[in-house]
């Protein structure tokens, strides 16, 4: 199963591509989608929206990631980042796949094993867990952090007898 992870951000979205054999994980790529602040609002969701279709189209992941929204002391960032989590969520949904939502504490915590973890400990432990990945930085190493929670959690579920 290939895995989507998105790091949801208007000017920089970090994402990560992984593929999950039940709990080995392989690092197949990751990257950073960046848009111009000198754009209109309208003009950087469109290149967000389009910079993912093209993502999702080259690598045919079968699941998506996202990580949720956390409220920032300032409310118009808070609405800028929940605007292009809408366009992640959307262009993940247009192409078929289910799409799971994790909080970044939650994300930390299966990670690292602590909800509290900085960037640096998440960056290390993603690079332990996908050897020989080059990780482009910080917005790519929490995407691919995000896919690895729900890679985790997938695997989970498939152990649980269902009702």
């Amino acid at each position: 199963m290939i895995i989507l992870g998105l790091d949801p951000g208007l000017g920089t979205t970090g994402w990560g591509l992984i593929a999950a054999d039940g709990n080995r994980l392989t690092h197949i790529a990751n990257g950073q989608i960046k848009t111009d602040a000198t754009m209109a609002l309208a003009s950087r969701l469109l290149a967000l929206d389009l910079a993912l279709a093209d993502l999702i189209l080259e690598h045919q992941p079968s699941g998506a990631a996202v990580e949720e929204v956390f409220v920032n002391v300032n409310p118009q960032s808070t609405l800028k980042l929940g605007q292009a989590r809408g366009v992640i969520l959307l262009a993940a949904s247009r192409s078929g796949m289910d799409v799971g939502e994790y909080a970044a504490r939650l994300v930390k915590k299966s990670v690292v094993g602590v909800g509290n973890a900085s960037k640096d400990q998440v960056h290390a432990m993603v690079a332990r867990l996908l050897p020989g990945a080059k990780i482009v930085g910080p917005d790519a190493s929490d995407a691919l952090a995000v896919a690895i929670t729900h890679a985790h959690h997938l695997a989970s579920a498939r152990r649980i007898p269902q009702k």
